[in-house]
């Protein structure tokens, strides 16, 4: 049986895929614990009722960003095992493509909210922007697989379409930002 604590990160260095062993402060690692929040809030969606068109999307979603993580934690950009690839990155484009069939075109900013599910997947939105900027972060320090950072950005842009088709399909109109002086 493998221990689940080792005591090798007390000292707050982290292993890479390879062995090396970096502070958990390094870019690296702070872009690759963001992939593991998004997927976690992903996680917390999946756990809700959803269309299963839906589930099945982001169940994919929930394994193609394990490969993000381990991605960007192999420094080796040689190594082509586990890596991020452009076909991850059309299937979120087809998706989006296929979804916003469903609605209708934008003509104003739309508030975060709605169904309770939505804004969930407004909030794992939020995170998946915070998880690009964490990755172009560590792309201006060190070279990295540029479809992480592509697959992150394309995938911000499929959760507003899923929140925004959640809502539809529940009849739940989007909601208008208003300017201050409107409200």
């Amino acid at each position: 049986m493998v221990k689940i604590y080792t005591k090798t990160g007390d000292d707050g260095s982290t292993g890479l895929i390879g062995g090396k062993r970096i502070s958990k402060s390094n870019p690296r690692i702070v872009a690759y614990g963001s992939i593991d929040e998004l997927n976690s809030s992903l996680g917390i969606i999946l756990s809700s009722k959803l269309d299963k068109d839906i589930q099945n999307l982001l169940t994919r979603i929930q394994n193609d960003l394990f490969v993000v993580g381990a991605d960007l934690a192999n420094e080796n950009v040689k190594d082509t095992s586990n890596r991020t690839e452009e076909e991850m990155v059309r299937f979120l484009e087809n998706n989006i493509d296929s979804l916003e069939k469903e609605l209708p075109a934008i003509t104003y900013f739309i508030l975060p909210g709605g169904d309770p599910v939505a804004s969930q997947v407004h909030t794992a939105r939020a995170i998946s922007r915070r998880a690009e900027t964490n990755i172009v972060s560590l792309a201006e320090k060190e070279k990295i697989n540029k479809f992480c950072q592509i697959y992150i950005n394309r995938l911000s842009d499929l959760l507003f379409v899923i929140a925004r088709v959640i809502n539809k399909r529940k009849m739940i109109r989007d909601i208008a930002w208003k300017k201050r002086d409107t409200l």
